[in-house]
């Protein structure tokens, strides 16, 4: 049985984490705020100019395809994984990785599968494994601008462009609550069209060209996707911190509890020793 000092120090180091894991809590819960308004605002916006480009590229002759619509045989995949640079966020990082791994080991297993890394922990672990990634973005998260996250979209549309990959994919956490995020593998290039032809737009008059426009709007489309699915995961990660710290601190109260529980009963029985010692002692000297 641990001595009363023992526990002491046990009970002293548990309260400094408590104190660690509630300031941890409070700043994710601040900047989740901010996170939590930026993706809320852009959301309505992306997801429409998704649907407008959707439709109109619908609409199109198959003949007059935009280069980032065009499907091609599926041989060389790209995978753009979006996890954090710091970790104390619950399964965040890891669902992410398992997510992909999956992928790449599943569904696309007969594939030359590459990746993308947006975040230091994915960066660290995917090498580990043997993947092939090709790039990493850590330094992102300083600062998250449309004009850095427009570079690597870029960069991707480029390479699909001239072939190099024939399907792209994005990986991240969707932010739907605090105590809420959705794994998404959601599909970046080529661009969809709908399967129901009744769900593209109407007989509108165009100008400039149909195909000017879609033109334009593609790679707009594109930059506003992935920047969406940043600020996406940027807000689920604070949200999953916030999360885990608040666990934590209840976990290590609890202990606390327990612990400070077992120390008054030993301090107690030690307390209940000393006197029957005591008393022991004086019936003797009067015996």
């Amino acid at each position: 049985m641990a001595n009363l000092k023992e526990i002491r120090i046990r009970i002293s180091s548990i309260e400094s984490t408590i104190q660690i894991t509630s300031a941890m809590k409070m700043v994710s819960a601040a900047k989740l705020k901010r996170a939590q308004d930026a993706i809320i605002q852009l959301r309505p916006y992306a997801n429409k100019l998704t649907e407008m480009l959707v439709n109109l590229s619908a609409s199109l002759d198959s003949g007059d395809g935009n280069t980032f619509s065009k499907e091609r045989e599926e041989k060389n995949i790209l995978f753009v994984t979006i996890t954090s640079n710091r970790g104390l966020c619950g399964g965040f990082n890891s669902n992410i990785i398992k997510r992909t791994t999956a992928l790449i080991k599943q569904e696309f297993k007969n594939c030359n599968s590459s990746i993308i890394s947006i975040g230091k922990k994915s960066s660290e672990d995917f090498p580990k494994n043997g993947f092939n990634v090709i790039s990493t973005h850590d330094d992102l998260y300083n600062e998250i601008t449309f004009e850095a996250v427009s570079e690597i979209a870029e960069s991707i549309m480029n390479d699909f462009a001239n072939a190099k990959y024939d399907k792209v994919f994005l990986v991240y956490n969707q932010f739907k609550n605090a105590a809420t995020q959705i794994i998404m593998n959601e599909n970046y290039l080529p661009v969809e069209t709908p399967e129901d032809e009744s769900a593209t737009i109407g007989d509108y008059i165009f100008e400039p060209s149909k195909e000017e426009i879609v033109d334009v709007l593609i790679p707009k489309s594109l930059k506003t996707q992935l920047f969406k699915a940043i600020l996406d995961s940027h807000a689920a990660e604070h949200g999953a911190r916030m999360t885990a710290m608040h666990k934590a601190t209840d976990n290590a109260n609890d202990l606390k509890d327990d612990l400070t529980l077992f120390y008054n009963k030993a301090r107690q029985a030690a307390i209940t020793g000393e006197i029957l010692e005591i008393v022991g002692g004086a019936e003797a000297l009067n015996g």
